[in-house]
């Protein structure tokens, strides 16, 4: 791929990533569990603080099935480099699994995207929060979508919902990471949370889109369904067109390297000394792609009244959407000084491009299409332990009938 202009800082690269190795959840309990799950996931430096000594303290607190949509906070267990996912550790449940939205979203979300995020306290906050963020697959509305939790999941007091200033879900519910205060200070001051989301199928425009946002500087807390006022683009393929559920694409913005079935899941904003980089993770679709179903029938969306719609087909190649030949596990990176520039109006929100990709398929435990179990995306949410740069990485439905596992890399 092609370098960033002049102005930009220095990068994290490629060759700063090594891969640590893997490690398991625990075994759920009577609320939900970890099969299905691995769409939401932060690191929280003062989790586990009786645990070993062994490189890799904290915790991380994540989204468990699907169905379910619950919280817990998991410790950190070494990673193990091995083919044999039975030889991996097991993660210790440090808080079970609890609904800390307090209901707002309701229980029955139709394949939802959700994340969560931990800041340290900022300003006049009672300590730091766990941020959330939910949607689901179809928004036609716009809909209150973020707000913040306690880290005692036994009380978690959740405030919220709100919804993000003119924006619609399909740009803003599938990922939520912290910007380093240094960054924020010199582009957008006091925007400390990065949220966004790639939607298959052009809704969130020809890319991942990302925005930063303060909703603390509007409110402690702001009140339920308060719009946020105080927000920064920073990635967007598109344009948003105010009250439309979709972005609008017309003009041919686009990433580069964009297919409609790819499945940017995860991002954080990596950092390393005086590097750095955003970097998104997530199912990269190889080959042709199409709408229609897995065993390559094509399904009409022109709208003409003339077209003729094919049978479904049998299981398990009967779920309608954006398909491709195979998909491969990827990290994408992107110059933060341009973010940078796209937040103070200096370049336009779909310029910045990636500058460099990392294949990070071979580690995975159970790469490609597994459509009898339902999977169609490898990876899900990631974490970022700033302070040793690690980043933590879920895969999806990846061994024992569904169960998810966490790889970790070092970055830098």
């Amino acid at each position: 791929m092609e370098s960033g202009p002049a102005t930009s800082p220095q990068r994290v690269v490629p060759e700063d990533f090594a891969y640590l190795g893997a490690f398991r959840l625990p075994e759920g309990d009577a609320n939900s569990n970890w099969t299905f799950s691995g769409y939401g996931l932060t690191f929280y430096p003062g989790g586990d603080p009786q645990g070993p000594d062994d490189g890799f303290p904290g915790s991380l607190f994540g989204i468990g099935h699907d169905h379910h949509q619950l919280v817990s906070e998991v410790s950190i267990p070494a990673p193990v480099i091995t083919r044999d996912p039975g030889a991996l550790l097991r993660a210790e449940t440090l808080q079970p699994f609890a609904d800390i939205t307090g209901g707002m979203f309701g229980p029955d979300l139709e394949i939802p995207r959700a994340d969560i995020a931990y800041l340290p306290q900022i300003g006049d906050q009672t300590g730091g929060k766990l941020y959330f963020t939910w949607g689901q697959h179809f928004q036609f509305e716009h809909q209150p979508s973020h707000g913040w939790a306690e880290l005692d999941l036994g009380s978690t007091d959740p405030a919220g919902p709100w919804l993000v200033g003119q924006l619609p879900n399909y740009v803003l519910n599938d990922y939520l990471f912290e910007i380093p205060e240094a960054w924020a200070s010199m582009f957008a001051p006091g925007l400390r949370l990065a949220t966004g989301r790639f939607r298959d199928g052009v809704w969130s425009g020809l890319g991942p889109a990302l925005f930063a946002i303060a909703p603390w500087e509007e409110g402690n807390p702001p009140p339920p369904r308060a719009r946020l006022e105080r927000v920064a683009t920073l990635l967007l393929y598109g344009e948003n067109v105010p009250g439309s559920p979709e972005i609008d694409v017309s003009s041919g913005y686009r990433m580069d390297g964009y297919s409609e079935p790819d499945e940017w899941s995860g991002a954080e904003w990596l950092t390393a000394g005086d590097r750095s980089a955003v970097a998104f993770v997530g199912t990269k679709a190889l080959g042709e792609s199409w709408y229609g179903f897995a065993n390559g029938v094509v399904y009409p969306t022109s709208g003409d009244e003339d077209e003729v719609y094919p049978e479904v087909p049998e299981w398990p190649y009967d779920d309608r959407g954006w398909w491709s030949d195979d998909i491969a596990g990827q990290i994408i990176l992107f110059d933060t000084a341009e973010l940078g520039l796209v937040a103070r109006g200096e370049m336009e929100p779909w310029e910045p491009q990636p500058y460099a990709m990392i294949d990070i398929t071979e580690y995975l435990f159970n790469p490609g299409f597994d459509l009898e179990n339902g999977k169609r995306h490898l990876v899900g949410a990631v974490a970022f332990d700033r302070d040793r740069g690690l980043l933590y990485v879920a895969e999806r439905l990846a061994v024992f009938d569904g169960e998810s596992v966490v790889h970790a890399f070092s970055v830098g």
